[in-house]
């Protein structure tokens, strides 16, 4: 469901052992200075999305209209991918710096050893769902019927997940590929139910046939874990720790504004994208937005223990053979950091 410049490093030139200590001080504060003399990174970088423009990206588009970005010292282009784009790849290759990434494609990519890590949740709770038929009343109601799926893993996982934590066999239930059509899939009655995301798919489904049912998958035995994650390389963090915190924090004032007002931050959106659907746009932020916080209020941060439930969930549903290492998958601290400055700010 999820369908890009070099970074400088730092001017370190150390001993092996110096090396050494310097690396374990990056955990803390980082290496050397990539960024001027007010601490600000002043520096330029390109943040791919996840996909077409859609209401879940309203915080970045926001961060960039209100130049949160920079007041933080980033010189931040946004690139919308396309058919074919690899966002592995172009971070690997340093083609982009940050990327919004579906977990799952994270965790696959983790697993082929690729050195990627999450440093902020755009959302803290799983959009996937399974969009039904209205006479499909609960999940296990899927037993033997026809059920679209992307070809995607983690479409398997999810579809199985919401059958079993209702109780059903989800052996029974016929899998078709229908790639990324599961609107004209639904609405022209060629399955019962199709995967998809409940914040953008599903709005746009309810809109057009209101007795639809959305089956969330968290609300059938997913712990809640953040769909979408911006993520970078642990290269990027060890050379420009500054670059990652300011955009993270840049980030966040985004999407902290987004919840405070909407309408401007579909209109950032509106107005950076030409042909954007202002009212569709506008449906699926209400949809999404409380999604942007988590339970204690903050917005980016990455919840070590939901994420330790979900490596337990992504193994246990075969996305990947082995439970992700949340330790190494993830650096909480930049949103850590940021979250708590704009807690004290606000007091």
């Amino acid at each position: 469901m999820t369908p890009h410049r070099p970074s400088r490093r730092s001017a370190c030139r150390l001993t092996r052992a110096a090396l050494a200590a310097c690396t374990s001080l990056l955990l803390i504060a980082g290496c050397g200075s990539d960024g001027d003399n007010n601490g600000r990174a002043n520096a330029a970088a390109t943040l791919l999305l996840d996909f077409q423009p859609n209401a879940v990206h309203v915080g970045v588009y926001q961060a960039v209209a209100r130049d949160f970005t920079g007041a933080e010292g980033v010189r931040l282009t946004i690139q919308v991918p396309g058919t074919g784009t690899d966002a592995v790849k172009l971070l690997l290759s340093r083609r982009a710096q940050f990327a919004i990434l579906d977990i799952h494609d994270l965790a696959i990519a983790r697993a082929k050893g690729r050195d990627l890590v999450g440093v902020m949740a755009i959302v803290q709770k799983p959009l996937a769902a399974v969009i039904a038929q209205a006479n499909v009343t609960r999940p296990r109601d899927l037993e033997g019927r026809r059920v679209g799926v992307t070809g995607l893993p983690s479409d398997d996982a999810v579809l199985e997940s919401l059958v079993r934590g209702d109780g059903g066999d989800p052996r029974t239930v016929k899998r078709t590929t229908i790639g990324f059509d599961a609107v004209p899939a639904i609405l022209g009655g060629k399955v019962s139910g199709a995967t998809a995301f409940w914040n953008a798919e599903g709005v746009a489904l309810k809109a057009k046939r209101p007795g639809l049912r959305i089956f969330k998958v968290d609300e059938f035995g997913a712990p809640p874990y953040p769909e979408l994650v911006l993520t970078t390389t642990s290269t990027l963090i060890q050379d420009q720790p500054a670059l990652v915190r300011a955009t993270v924090a840049a980030l966040q004032r985004g999407y902290r504004e987004a919840i405070a007002d909407p309408e401007t931050a579909v209109a950032a959106l509106v107005d950076a994208v030409p042909g954007t659907d202002r009212a569709l746009t506008a449906d699926q932020l209400d949809a999404v937005q409380p999604t942007f916080q988590s339970r204690r209020g903050r917005v980016g941060t990455l919840d070590m223990k939901a994420l330790e439930d979900w490596a337990v969930w992504e193994q246990r549903f075969g996305i990947v053979d082995k439970a992700p290492e949340i330790a190494l998958m993830f650096a909480p601290r930049f949103a850590e950091e940021s979250a708590r400055r704009a807690t004290e700010n606000d007091g």
